[in-house]
């Protein structure tokens, strides 16, 4: 690709820590797999908290990987992505006043999962004026969603992103979001936050295997389950 034409990066937009109840990835490891598996950049989206991100994009130094801190926002009609936030937005709030609020935080609003509502996904009737729409989230063994979320994205016209939603190593990377950085721009969380605000983006990727999506489910229901003691 020419300097004229903008260095594309791959970008993890939707990854946890152990800062979130369903994760066991510790930010290092995070930050070791995503640089192994050649990503150039990671957004850290744990629930309702940047700590984890803020962790990792202390550690990103030692790695040849460009953090962004975000989070991933229990909003009062499905999940939504703050990226390139400090702070995590109020949760429980109508998702069209968070999107406001991270737009205020300087952030973008992306709609993760959308129609999935055992995970909290957003319904299309919801969804207004956000700032682009997971198309391809690897956390699924039909995609059938998915292709929903891509056909929901295009025919509005809102920008496509990717994201593996890892919890463990292994799911890192398996999608993500290709950015295409202004002609003569190095990777920075400036530099992608303001080609993803551009619409820059497209989904790649593929799912995540079937040991994978059981072993988040049982990990899941375990967290969810009312005590018995």
């Amino acid at each position: 690709m020419s300097e004229a034409e903008g260095r594309t990066v791959r970008v993890d937009v939707h990854c946890h820590t152990v800062a979130s109840y369903d994760s066991q990835l510790l930010p290092e490891r995070l930050l070791a797999r995503a640089d192994a598996v050649g990503l150039d950049a990671v957004v850290v989206t744990d629930h309702d908290t940047v700590h984890g991100a803020h962790v990792a994009a202390d550690l990103a130094v030692d790695y040849n990987v460009t953090v962004l801190v975000g989070c991933e926002v229990s909003t009062a009609d499905g999940h939504l992505l703050a990226i390139g936030v400090d702070e995590a937005p109020k949760p429980d709030e109508p998702l069209s006043a968070t999107v406001q609020r991270i737009r205020d935080a300087g952030g973008l609003a992306v709609v993760p999962h959308p129609f999935q509502r055992s995970r909290h996904g957003a319904s299309a009737a919801a969804i207004e004026g956000v700032d682009g729409v997971e198309v391809y989230n690897a956390h699924t063994m039909v995609g059938l969603r998915n292709d929903q979320a891509e056909r929901f994205a295009r025919e509005r016209g809102y920008p496509a992103f990717g994201g593996s939603d890892a919890h463990r190593a292994g799911g890192l990377g398996l999608a993500a979001t290709a950015v295409t950085l202004a002609p003569g721009q190095p990777p920075s969380p400036a530099t992608i936050l303001a080609a993803m605000r551009d619409g820059r983006t497209a989904a790649v990727g593929r799912r995540t295997s079937m040991w994978q999506y059981v072993t988040k489910l049982v990990a899941t229901a375990r967290y969810n389950a009312p005590s018995l003691l």
